[in-house]
């Protein structure tokens, strides 16, 4: 196959394994891991696992370690200490120390052709201690657990794992040399990393932040672009020069990128190159895996898989218990995180390049980390039916928590339940205690504060039907859903609708993109920032400049009458967030040329509205505004304003024009 032939393919796995993926809810990681293995050598054999293609997979493991340097942040790691350097870095120490140990004893029981050196089975423990950060961290968003109890264990020994890349990045290639050069190439490699990182570390930020500000003032996008792609590589290609690995270069330009202002718009530019680079890496590892090997050593594979993933799950159930977690949430903590990660792919990768690893242990132990990431969609799902059964008080604790909250609410009654108690929840607390309304607020995470504040305030997930009954649902006289986040709005809607149908619920939005949605499933109103903002600005300008402002409020509640007719969708351009996004109603105008179709007819006759578009405003060929009605009669030099989404507008204009 020629290189565009081999291109199309990739992308064709890709597109294919990223829809099935979503449709079934599932990280598009396992999509791409599933293509490879489909279109690789060893199944379908439509592509081979050329060079070419590796290397475009090492460029998306540099991108991965850019971004992880990005996110990094001494703030965010003083915050969650306790569970990073505690939990975190005895998950990571213990698991590499014990595994270890544990791979050259059994090693030692094997015959003189299968046993391992010490430096394989350094470097299959480090590859074994990661977890997968960017499967759980999906799964516990989904879920409304990243704020929990066990949700910020699983964080913060995520967040140290991927610290203990960058010295694992520098030891695996020195575990490579000859055994008689392996103290002194540790050392060298060691020494070289120190060096370099303190050199980089010390003078970067500066020159860094003195860099993108001259690049930023040429206001040139492409070259911002270019520029970030250049720091990127061209770190890496240094500390590869150094005798190192290409992503701990990339990490280093990550760090110094992240301690300049610039930081967020770098992160916006290099999603793309990371998202889509990274893809071809896991399905360059799912090309790799040779299922006749698999097959053929089955129990092997099998081993391989679940003694791992039972060794993490125990070390961390204990570790999180011997550090204070109650049971229940030490067991969730273990299930999170007992599968293989991105990054043990990385290290793996490393080893097999430097020969650590012999060639009837590679495949084995890549499929058994291949499955483990499968599984974890899996496991995470019948987590808390795992909890119960193995945990008895698990039970008694929530049943503890759902007593404590009733026991607040329980001579409550038309009070306001409020879901969530950030800065939104927080100011309708207080408007509400000023006016005298009562209010119970459930958040997982502000209790202790709050509470001790004297706020009406206890730990709950909004989400979890139990919470929102102990909190008095039946009795309520409305629910306001203040975070954003429409799956978790979804289920307080479908709880409500369930068991409260009398009581209105209110959703804050940041946008209109789901208000329909939200409607559908029960919201009796949708607050949308976005447009919220837009009618503040309006009428603060309007009475600026001398509108009166008995006028001024007329004007914004008609706005709102009107369900934010004209404010549904808005004109995209180069400084949305979301301008590329393709499922968002957006603005355009359109002004009918002589001889366009549509000249001469009603608007009824045009039917756009089967397109799924709608006429937002119209402005006549004299340049007067006109409300649009079906009667409208259209005349050469009107111009339309016309809401929908971008498939459907470029074909309403199409029909508009052509017919």
């Amino acid at each position: 196959m020629s290189s565009f032939d081999l291109t199309l393919l990739y992308l064709l796995a890709a597109v294919i394994g990223v829809v099935v993926c979503r449709s079934l809810k599932l990280p598009p990681m396992l999509g791409y891991l599933s293509a490879g293995v489909l279109i690789g050598p060893h199944a379908l054999a439509l592509a081979q696992n050329s060079e070419a293609i590796r290397h475009l997979g090492e460029f998306g493991v540099v991108f991965l370690m850019f971004v992880i340097g990005l996110e990094f942040s001494l703030p965010k790691l003083r915050a969650m200490r306790k569970h990073v350097f505690g939990l975190g870095l005895l998950q990571v120490l213990l698991t590499m120390t014990l595994a270890t140990a544990g791979a050259l004893l059994i090693a030692s029981q094997l015959p003189p052709a299968w046993r391992l050196g010490w430096q394989t089975a350094l470097a299959l423990s480090g590859a074994l201690t990661m977890s997968s950060t960017a499967i759980v961290v999906k799964l516990m968003a989904e879920r409304l657990e990243l704020e929990s109890e066990h949700g910020k264990r699983v964080m913060g020994v995520l967040l140290f794992q991927d610290l203990a890349v960058v010295p694992l990045l520098v030891l695996i290639p020195a575990l490579g040399a000859p055994p008689e050069a392996l103290a002194k190439a540790i050392g060298f490699a060691t020494v070289k990393a120190i060096l370099l990182i303190g050199v980089l570390l010390y003078g970067g930020p500066r020159i860094m932040r003195w860099w993108l500000t001259l690049v930023a003032r040429r206001r040139s996008e492409e070259l911002f672009i270019l520029n970030v792609l250049l720091i990127t590589l061209g770190l890496a290609w240094l500390t590869e020069l150094a005798g190192l690995s290409l992503a701990l270069g990339a990490f280093i330009a990550g760090m110094l990128v992240s301690e300049t202002e610039y930081k967020h718009q770098v992160e916006t530019d290099i999603r793309p190159f990371h998202d889509v680079l990274l893809g071809l890496f896991f399905i360059t590892v799912g090309m790799s895996l040779d299922w006749h090997i698999v097959v053929d050593r089955w129990a092997l594979v099998g081993v391989l898989l679940l003694i791992p993933l039972a060794f993490k799950l125990v070390l961390v159930t204990v570790l999180a218990r011997v550090l204070g977690a109650t049971s229940g949430v030490s067991l969730r903590t273990g299930l999170y995180l007992a599968q293989a990660g991105e990054f043990g792919f990385v290290l793996l990768t490393l080893a097999q390049e430097r020969s650590l690893l012999p060639p009837w242990l590679a495949n084995p132990v890549l499929a058994s980390m291949v499955l483990s990431m499968l599984a974890t969609p899996f496991i995470v799902m019948y987590t808390n039916a795992i909890v119960r059964k193995l945990v008895a008080s698990d039970w008694l604790q929530q049943s503890l928590q759902m007593t404590s909250i009733a026991r607040k609410t329980i001579n409550t009654a038309k009070h306001v339940i409020i879901c969530g108690y950030g800065r939104c929840g927080q100011n309708l607390a207080r408007i509400l205690e000023r006016e005298g309304i009562p209010y119970m607020a459930l958040d997982p995470d502000r209790v202790r504060q709050a509470a001790a504040a004297g706020d009406s305030v206890v730990f709950g997930d909004a989400a979890r039907l139990q919470a929102l009954m102990a909190a008095g649902l039946a009795r309520a006289s409305a629910v306001v859903v203040t975070y954003l986040d429409v799956p978790g709005a979804m289920k307080v809607l479908a709880n409500t609708r369930a068991h409260a149908p009398q009581v209105p619920v209110i959703v804050r939005t940041q946008d209109d993109h789901d208000l329909e949605k939200l409607q559908a499933a029960g919201a009796t109103e949708v607050v949308p920032e976005a447009i919220e903002g837009s009618l503040m600005l309006a009428s603060h300008a309007l009475a600026l400049v001398g509108v009166p402002m008995r006028r001024v409020i007329r004007v914004v509640q008609d706005q709102r009458d009107a369900r934010y007719n004209l404010l549904r969708g808005y004109f995209h351009g180069a400084d949305d967030d979301n301008a590329d996004e393709l499922d968002h109603e957006r603005l355009n105008t359109f002004t009918l040329t002589p001889g366009a179709r549509a000249v001469g007819q009603t608007l009824a006759r045009m039917a756009l509205e089967t397109l799924g578009v709608r006429v937002a405003g119209l402005r006549r060929h004299d340049g007067q505004p006109q409300d649009p009605t079906d009667d409208t009669v259209l005349t050469d030099g009107d111009t339309l304003v016309l809401s929908g989404k971008p498939a459907a507008l470029a074909v309403a204009i199409e029909r508009l024009q052509k017919g």
